[in-house]
């Protein structure tokens, strides 16, 4: 199956990207095509990892607060196949939703480490051994005390911690700068509508990627509807469209930095 190429591409964005490989190279253009691929390249593995975090989920019940909706999941999955990072950093694991995936993605490229902050440590009892052995540390603490210099050598930069203003300038301040170029990052919370909400980290990135001049994705419903649309159609003839989770509640943007 070869999705359509007529669909609009990336949502603030410039160049168009037309191939899976593409992504590996730059995250700055990445368009609804080019994920489009990622869906069609690693589907069967994507299916697996879908059947097994539903069953998660339902053993799990309300014990599991997951963040992340399923378009916000599987892109990031998706992302971190074709990528391939040694060095995962995840600032915000919550109950250990995001952790998981990303945790999937690392075991199923057979290569890579997560390095996973946060000041609760929900996550410690939910991901299951055999996603955590040999590729997490869990680091329990403020992030602004405990991240050191791992991030200086991080392969993709994950955040979904604290969403007020202050926080946002923080790492736009001290963690961005720190960061290679050319690093795929992913930010939860930022489009719960057309425009971030006001002093919030959201509006604080999105000041920051302006004034850096700088693109980015989202398969938020409320920013980018037809996004949505067309994924939700890759996903119906791909098999995939029966509910990890049920919401429609996917603020997540995905850039890169340097």
């Amino acid at each position: 199956m070869t999705p359509s190429s007529d669909i609009p591409g990336s949502v603030e964005s410039g160049a168009d990207v037309t191939s899976a490989q593409d992504v590996v190279n730059s995250l700055r253009d990445l368009t609804v095509q080019a994920v489009s691929e990622l869906y069609v390249k690693y589907q069967d593995d994507l299916r697996a990892v879908r059947d097994q975090q539903r069953s998660f989920l339902q053993r799990r019940g309300t014990s599991m607060k997951a963040q992340l909706d399923d378009y916000e999941a599987e892109i990031t999955y998706l992302l971190l196949r074709e990528y391939r990072p040694e060095t995962v950093v995840e600032i915000g694991t919550f109950y250990g939703w995001s952790t998981m995936w990303i945790l999937s993605a690392l075991r199923d490229n057979g290569i890579g480490h997560l390095y996973s902050f946060d000041i609760v440590d929900h996550v410690v009892s939910n991901v299951p051994d055999d996603l955590s052995a040999a590729r997490w540390t869990f680091t329990k603490g403020d992030v602004r005390e405990t991240l050191g210099g791992i991030v200086g050598s991080v392969d993709y930069l994950f955040i979904d911690a604290d969403h007020g203003a202050r926080f946002g300038r923080w790492y736009v301040e001290n963690v961005f700068p720190m960061v290679r170029p050319g690093t795929p990052t992913s930010v939860h919370d930022v489009f719960h509508g057309r425009r971030p909400k006001p002093i919030s980290e959201g509006s604080v990135l999105m000041k920051w990627l302006a004034e850096h001049n700088k693109s980015f994705f989202t398969p938020s419903a409320a920013k980018a509807p037809e996004v949505i649309e067309h994924l939700s159609k890759v996903k119906e003839e791909l098999r995939l469209s029966t509910p990890v989770r049920d919401s429609r509640h996917n603020p997540m943007v995905f850039f890169t930095l340097g």
